[in-house]
């Protein structure tokens, strides 16, 4: 059974860097399809798991749907917070919303850290770019798997800030 809603908001903190940008300053547009996967690694690893135990384990969490929207953009040497829940859960599936923000000494760069927040706390800082992606749980054939029959230490460790965020 699926279940939708939001849950808690993880933040991974990076600071831009040239090779991100073009020749404006201006950060190129598929950059931050590769910070969604910082957000969405740290995440994972700020609950205590990572992607390679969970390769280790024969799971593999593609991506089948991605959407975003651009709001400002970034620049050469920002300091960016990506703020990573998860939006939707099951045994089957997982989806992440994404939330990427230029932060500042003025606005709470300092105050962010390995920090969780509630769904309905306002994160600091100045958006930039929201979006989402989806995922199915699969094996290394390629085929759908059941994360509760498969991995039942992982399934639980997402049920659990699964259910952190719906309190």
């Amino acid at each position: 059974m699926e279940q939708n809603g939001a849950g808690n908001w993880y933040a991974a903190n990076l600071r831009v860097r040239y090779q991100e940008s073009d020749q404006m300053g201006v950060v190129y547009h598929a950059n931050y399809l590769n910070w969604f996967e910082i957000g969405r690694t740290e995440m994972i690893r700020q609950m205590g798991y990572t992607y390679r135990k969970m390769e280790e384990q024969g799971l593999l969490l593609p991506v089948t749907g991605l959407d975003v929207k651009y709001h400002k953009p970034a620049r050469y040497d920002d300091e960016i917070v990506i703020f990573t829940r998860i939006s939707a859960f099951s045994a089957l599936r997982l989806n992440y919303e994404y939330d990427v923000r230029r932060v500042t000494a003025d606005n709470g760069v300092n105050s962010i850290g390995q920090r969780v927040w509630s769904s309905d706390e306002s994160r600091p800082g100045e958006r930039l770019v929201t979006g989402s992606t989806q995922h199915v749980w699969v094996n290394g054939d390629w085929k759908v798997v059941r994360l509760d029959k498969v991995a039942s230490e992982l399934y639980s460790a997402l049920e659990k800030v699964w259910l952190s965020g719906k309190e």
